[in-house]
C-alpha cells in the first residue's frame, strides 16, 4: 500500500508541477511575438527528459539525498507527507493565478516533513539551499540591469544593439535549457524517491530512461493544463518589456540558473525570472514596473516556505506519532 501512495504523490506531483511552472518558465513567449510558443512548449519537454541524463543529477541529488535521509517506512511516509504539504500550498497559490516556488515549498516540506518525523536532518545544507534561493531573485535583477545598462551604452543602430535584439534566438532556449538542469530536477528527484526499493544505496539519483520519459509526459500534462493561467501573469502583468530589456532578463537568468545548477544547488527560475525582469525594467524607469503585481508575487514566495514547512512538520508529527 505504501507503495501505492507514494507513486501516485509522485505522478500528481510532476503533473502539478507542469501546470505551475510550465506557463511561468513559457513566460517570455508571450511577450515576444517572434517566439513560437507551442515550439518552446515542446523544446522544453524535450531538454525535461533528456538534460538531466546528459548533464548530472546534482540537484536532483540534494532534494532527496542531501537534505533529509528518507530511509526506512517511517522515512518514506514522511517523504510523501512532505511533497503533499508542498503540493497544497502551491496548489492553493496557484488556483488564484500566482507563480510561486515549487521548489521552495518542496525544500520546506522536505524540512518539515524530517523534523516533524524525527529524521536527521542536514541543517548546512538547507541553510544553503535556502541562501541560493533568497539569492535568486536579486541574482537575476543585478545581472539584467548590469547588461541592459551595458548595452544602452552602444547606439542602436549598432551591430551590437541590432545582435541583442535578435538574441531571442539563444536566449530563450537557454532559458529553458537552464530550467531542464536545475529547477526541473526536482520532478525527478521525487518520482525516483517515490520509487526506489527502500532499502536503495545512497548516492546520486540515477537518470533512468523511464523515469525521464514519465517525467516529461506528465510534465507536459500538466503544462497544457495551466499554461495559460500562470504565464501571463509573469509574461505581462508584471511590467511591459521592450524585445531587448526582454532578451537580457532570460540571459540574465539562465546564468543565475545554471551557475546554481553547477554548483547542485536548486534554485527556482520562476523567482530569478521575475527578479530579472524587473532589473531590466528599471532601466526603462521604476514607473514602468507595476509594483502592485510585483508585490503580490512576492508575498506569495514569503508565504511558500513558511506554511509548507509548518504544514509538513504538523503531519510529520502526525505519522511519528502513529508509528
Amino acid at each position: 500500500m505504501l507503495e501505492y501512495l507514494l507513486l501516485a504523490t509522485a505522478v500528481l506531483f510532476v503533473l502539478i508541477t507542469g501546470v505551475n511552472d510550465g506557463g511561468a518558465v513559457l513566460a517570455p513567449a508571450f511577450r515576444e511575438p517572434r517566439i513560437n510558443l507551442p515550439a518552446g512548449g515542446l523544446l522544453l519537454v524535450a531538454l525535461v527528459a533528456v538534460a538531466p541524463a546528459l548533464f548530472g543529477t546534482q540537484v536532483a541529488t540534494t532534494f532527496v539525498r542531501r537534505l533529509v535521509p528518507f530511509g526506512g517506512e517511517t522515512g518514506r511516509i514522511a517523504l510523501a507527507v512532505a511533497v503533499l504539504a508542498a503540493l497544497a500550498v502551491v496548489l492553493t497559490l496557484t488556483w488564484r493565478g500566482l507563480p510561486t516556488s515549487l521548489t521552495l515549498a518542496l525544500v520546506g516540506g522536505l524540512t518539515g516533513a524530517g523534523l516533524g518525523a524525527g529524521l536527521p536532518v542536514s541543517w548546512g545544507v538547507v541553510a544553503g539551499v535556502l541562501v541560493a534561493g533568497l539569492l535568486a531573485p536579486f541574482a537575476g535583477a543585478l545581472l539584467a540591469y548590469v547588461l541592459t545598462g551595458a548595452l544602452a551604452l552602444f547606439p542602436p543602430s549598432t551591430g551590437v544593439s541590432r545582435t541583442a535584439y535578435r538574441a531571442h534566438w539563444v536566449a530563450f532556449p537557454l532559458l529553458l535549457f537552464a530550467y531542464a538542469v536545475n529547477d526541473g530536477q526536482k520532478m525527478l528527484a521525487v518520482l525516483f524517491a517515490g520509487t526506489a526499493e527502500p532499502g536503495a544505496a545512497a548516492g546520486a539519483v540515477p537518470a533512468r530512461p523511464w523515469m525521464l520519459a514519465a517525467t516529461a509526459g506528465l510534465f507536459f500534462l500538466g503544462l497544457v493544463i495551466g499554461l495559460r493561467r500562470v504565464g501571463p501573469t509573469l509574461g505581462g502583468a508584471l511590467l511591459p518589456l521592450r524585445p531587448l530589456q526582454l532578451n537580457v532578463a532570460q540571459l540574465a537568468t539562465a546564468t543565475a540558473v545554471i551557475g546554481s545548477a553547477a554548483a547542485g544547488m536548486p534554485v527556482s527560475l520562476t523567482q530569478s525570472l521575475a527578479g530579472a525582469f524587473v532589473g531590466a525594467g528599471l532601466r526603462q524607469g521604476y514607473r514602468r514596473i507595476r509594483w502592485q503585481v510585483a508585490a503580490r508575487i512576492g508575498a506569495a514566495w514569503l508565504f511558500t516556505l513558511p506554511s509548507s514547512l509548518g504544514l509538513a512538520t504538523l503531519a510529520g508529527l502526525l505519522v511519528r506519532g502513529i508509528r
